[in-house]
């Protein structure tokens, strides 16, 4: 049965179950039949915020202590934590701020979170911040924005939620694309090798044309 055939608590039970799984493209679909009257708008809202908290702080928890051993058994979660945990040891609130806007690290922050010690009371309210945030963007781009501005250049239609819809899930996939880059720029550079006190600076070697001039 299609999301748009269920009524009552079901549908707001898909869409929160959909968000803790990071299923975007459910949460999307979801938008659309509010702006279609389908769906309830705060019901929608409220699985979708509480859904995405609840994944992100499911990663979280689940790797506190001694469990965060186990996402050493994969390499690729391993190595995304350690190239995000040190920038999170100096910027926790805001990564943890950005982490469900990022669906390429949704499991590496969270992770680097619980290994670098960041306080539960800290991370479970700034995940919950983060998911109000996204999930007021993508529904109020959705529902709103992309309609009205559509019906600002004369296209009334009842496909016009379908064009931000599909912008949300093509640039959700982008930037999941983006990750190796996204990593890289929050992998910390390695501090320039420094010379010894009192050594002199390095000699640099002039052009054989200018020392031949210069013994002319």
């Amino acid at each position: 049965m299609s999301l748009s055939g269920w009524t009552g608590p079901l549908a707001y039970l898909a869409v929160f179950i959909a968000t803790v799984v990071e299923g975007e493209m459910v949460f999307v679909a979801a938008t659309v039949l509010v702006h279609a009257g389908r769906l309830d708008a705060a019901g929608v809202y409220a699985a979708a915020a509480l859904g995405g908290s609840v994944g992100d702080q499911i990663y979280y928890y689940a790797l506190r202590g001694r469990l965060h051993a186990l996402i050493d058994r994969f390499p690729t979660f391993a190595t995304r934590r350690d190239r995000v945990v040190a920038k999170v040891r100096r910027h926790a609130s805001a990564m943890i701020l950005a982490c469900r806007f990022l669906p390429g690290l949704r499991i590496a922050i969270p992770a680097a979170c619980a290994y670098a010690g960041v306080p539960a009371a800290r991370f479970s309210t700034l995940s919950l911040v983060s998911s109000l945030g996204w999930a007021a963007a993508v529904m109020g781009f959705v529902v709103w924005l992309g309609p009205t501005s559509l019906a600002q250049l004369g296209v009334k239609a009842w496909w016009t939620p379908l064009v931000p819809a599909a912008l949300v899930v093509a640039f959700s996939y982008w930037l999941g694309k983006r990750t190796p880059a996204i990593e890289e720029a929050l992998t910390p550079s390695p501090p320039a090798p420094s010379s010894p006190r009192g050594a002199p600076p390095p000699r640099t070697r002039r052009p054989l044309r200018e020392e031949g001039s210069a013994r002319g």
